[in-house]
């Protein structure tokens, strides 16, 4: 197993949320990093059920706030809907992947994992989906 950091930037290098995620893998696509990712915080978010879901997209019955995405009647999140979404807002440049400051160009763009290895997340617009 292979753990690494997340972080969530803004466009001016601003540090809004940082996560560890453990990978089978040290060498793993972008689209997996992704993926990862997305399963990662659906899996905390369904196992506790708590007023707000913080993570990278916004399920589309919840609303945002400043304390994240409020979900109407807490109810638990398609973990498969959420992943597709965050794979199809990547493609359309909703967002920027960067591994150790370098811009990842595609989904299956192959990185190899460290523990120092830091992977940002620097959203360009609001992402609205599963």
């Amino acid at each position: 197993m292979t753990t690494f950091t997340i972080k969530d930037e803004t466009v001016t290098g601003d540090i809004l949320n940082e996560l560890r995620i453990k990978v089978a893998n040290e060498r793993i696509t972008i689209k997996d990093i992704i993926t990862a990712r997305v399963e990662s915080e659906v899996e905390s978010y369904n196992n506790k059920l708590p007023e707000y879901f913080k993570g990278l997209i916004q399920p589309s019955e919840a609303e945002k706030t400043l304390n994240g995405f409020k979900i109407k009647d807490k109810k638990k999140i398609d973990v498969e809907k959420q992943v597709f979404v965050a794979l199809d807002a990547f493609q359309k440049n909703g967002y920027f992947v960067l591994v150790d400051n370098q811009q990842a160009e595609t989904l299956e763009e192959e990185v190899l994992l460290s523990k120092t290895t830091t992977v940002s997340f620097v959203k360009l617009t609001p992402l609205v989906g599963g």
